[in-house]
């Protein structure tokens, strides 16, 4: 992330005010904005994959998908983001009434860049631990078939499922549906 603006620590509040005024999306973190630079092509095509398959997997359940616009509200790191996609199945739980910053996220896919993924695998996971409903967190490679499944267990303790090929497939129990990686990585071809 590179910080967007000289003001620092503003309030939640103001930063929201910001974000839905501009024309670029930022990410708030800790009084701080921080503008959110351009996905890759492989990149998009990898979420918008997640995208589709998770969506014609639960079309006929009370789930709701969400692709990279969508805002979510980490309350314990007091982090406003905007994950690959996002998935909650029942009840979505909004901030306010402008029904932009999720509250209640089951399931959070990110797509790794060599510039996030430490970042999403250490501390971006760990805020998103902090939320209650957060019961999988899948990282998807970019430069290769590659997916680290985390899940969280009835005592509260993560598993790791490392899963690599493209004959691979996951299953999702927070949403209930399988996941193939050769759905995921449709049309991307590794260099």
């Amino acid at each position: 992330m590179s910080r967007q603006t000289e003001k620092s620590h503003i309030s939640p509040e103001e930063y929201l005010a910001f974000e839905r005024a501009a024309e670029y999306k930022n990410e708030y973190f800790d009084g701080e904005i921080y503008a959110m630079t351009g996905a890759s092509r492989k990149h998009n095509l990898i979420a918008g994959n997640v995208f589709t398959a998770l969506k014609q997997h639960l079309r006929e359940k009370p789930c709701e998908i969400y692709i990279s616009d969508m805002r979510v509200k980490i309350p314990a790191a007091n982090l406003f983001t905007y994950p690959a996609v996002t998935v909650v199945c029942g009840e979505s739980q909004f901030e306010d009434d402008a029904v932009d910053t999720l509250l209640n996220p089951m399931l959070i896919v990110e797509v790794l860049s060599k510039s996030t993924a430490s970042y999403d695998r250490a501390a971006k996971f760990g805020y998103y631990r902090t939320i209650a409903s957060v019961a999988e967190y899948l990282l998807v490679a970019q430069n290769d078939y590659h997916v680290e499944h985390y899940t969280k267990q009835p005592d509260g303790r993560w598993l790791l499922a490392d899963i690599r090929g493209l004959e691979s497939r996951i299953e999702l129990a927070s949403v209930g549906c399988p996941l193939a990686l050769n759905e995921v990585y449709d049309r991307i071809s590794l260099d």
